[in-house]
């Protein structure tokens, strides 16, 4: 179906049920969880599906570690559920990908073993693998750019990687084939309200130019770190809900981490973990968490931000990554719910669903790994709101488009979307 049938079928809709603005992780998860429970379903996003933080994400479906350490153990299990899940219903997208933490200090081998093996153990059925401890000489076999001073073994560990953008335009694909409305470059201009309760959006087509009016019977902002422009556009005024964090990735050739694995540092000066990544023969390492003032469209990442990522990736490789390295940046923004903490790194990454007056859904915070679970709780919030027809969620068990369990994730084609 093209753009055109889309908007043609929408402008022979006089009302729909549930209205999704914003076509990011949460957005896109959401319209497919609407859409394959038979609500009627219209999803804009002002931009390219995953245009903003949802494409760029360390390319990691995981339970956090980190979130374990902080003792959110809510928020590992369901994270660890949900890779389960998103490993089973998106296999041409989702892989296993081993993890070393490499260990310099004599407590470390029994503290990050025993930890991991707790994560083993909360994964249940869903897990990917089994961790396990190293000798020098395995962690030299993995890894042979870690830096062999000093070090004392490690600890090997399973977690998922995925396609972050693929899977975004994947999910449109699925709302899509479930009767849903996906239509990209459609900005969100105004709210139309009657008495008080918010009834329809006023949409502009930045393709061809013309605004139309859609009546829907619940609205759901999943704009991300927009959400509180949203917000305010309804209620004039209105405090912000989110706290923006940016995080940036440094891109590096192959041969500073030229094995299967990925590194994962547990503990860098600012409380966060450091990945390194195996990303299409290049390396992902990040990421910061950096409190910013100013949420821009195309976020840039910060001198001091770059610097942290190339100084901690010294400390443990044998070559020393410098600026000329370095073949590309780039940076994203985390809409964390606003808190109290002093740090960013120590707010949580769970999600928190608003209710305005008016009617309008917003929900904020989360991560990649839990979208579907984010986007079932927002739908069912969403369904009570416009007092919809009760009707169970699917996801769970709904193969997202493109699903395949032989997957041939050399096979550049398929995986860029050949499907």
């Amino acid at each position: 179906m093209t753009r055109n049938d889309l908007i043609q079928k929408l402008t022979a809709t006089n009302q729909v049920d549930i209205l999704i603005i914003g076509g990011g992780a949460t957005g896109l998860g959401a319209a497919v969880d609407a859409a394959s429970r038979g609500y009627s379903t219209v999803l804009l996003e002002q931009h390219d599906f995953a245009k903003g933080t949802s494409s760029r994400s360390t390319k990691l479906v995981h339970g956090g570690v980190r979130y374990l350490q902080q003792g959110n153990i809510k928020l590992v299990m369901e994270a660890l559920k949900e890779r389960g899940i998103l490993k089973k219903n998106a296999a041409h997208l989702v892989k296993n990908q081993s993890f070393i933490v490499p260990n310099y200090k004599w407590w470390e081998g029994p503290f990050y073993g025993l930890g991991l093996k707790v994560y083993d153990w909360m994964s249940g059925s869903l897990g990917l693998g089994t961790s396990r401890w190293l000798s020098t000489e395995e962690v030299r076999q993995h890894a042979p750019t870690l830096d062999p001073e000093g070090l004392r073994g490690g600890v090997m560990y399973h977690d998922g990687q995925f396609d972050d953008a693929r899977l975004a335009i994947n999910l449109a694909q699925t709302a899509i084939e479930h009767g849903g409305i996906i239509l990209n470059h459609f900005k969100v201009t105004d709210f139309i309200k009657r008495n008080n309760k918010l009834v329809a959006v006023v949409a502009l087509d930045q393709v061809s130019g013309e605004s139309i009016e859609i009546h829907a019977k619940v609205v759901i902002n999943a704009t991300g770190v927009f959400s509180d422009s949203l917000q305010q556009l309804d209620e004039p005024g209105k405090s912000a809900t989110i706290t923006p964090s940016q995080g940036i990735h440094v891109v590096l050739d192959k041969e500073f981490l030229p094995g299967d694995s990925a590194i994962m540092i547990p503990h860098t000066d600012d409380g966060r973990v450091l990945f390194a990544v195996p990303w299409h023969n290049k390396v992902i390492v990040g990421t910061t968490d950096t409190l910013v003032d100013q949420i821009l469209e195309e976020p840039i990442a910060r001198e001091d931000e770059v610097d942290f990522i190339l100084q901690h990736a010294a400390r443990y490789l044998t070559k020393d990554p410098t600026r000329k390295d370095i073949r590309s940046i780039f940076a994203g923004l985390r809409p964390l719910v606003k808190s109290s903490a002093k740090k960013t790194a120590e707010i949580s990454r769970d999600h928190s669903i608003i209710i305005a007056e008016s009617g309008l859904i917003s929900i904020v915070g989360g991560k990649w790994t839990t979208y579907r679970k984010m986007a079932e709780d927002v739908v069912n919030t969403a369904a009570i709101q416009a007092t919809l027809p009760y009707k169970e969620c699917v996801t769970e068990n709904l193969s997202i488009h493109g699903n395949k369990e032989t997957a041939d994730f050399e096979e550049n084609g398929y995986y860029f979307g050949s499907d």
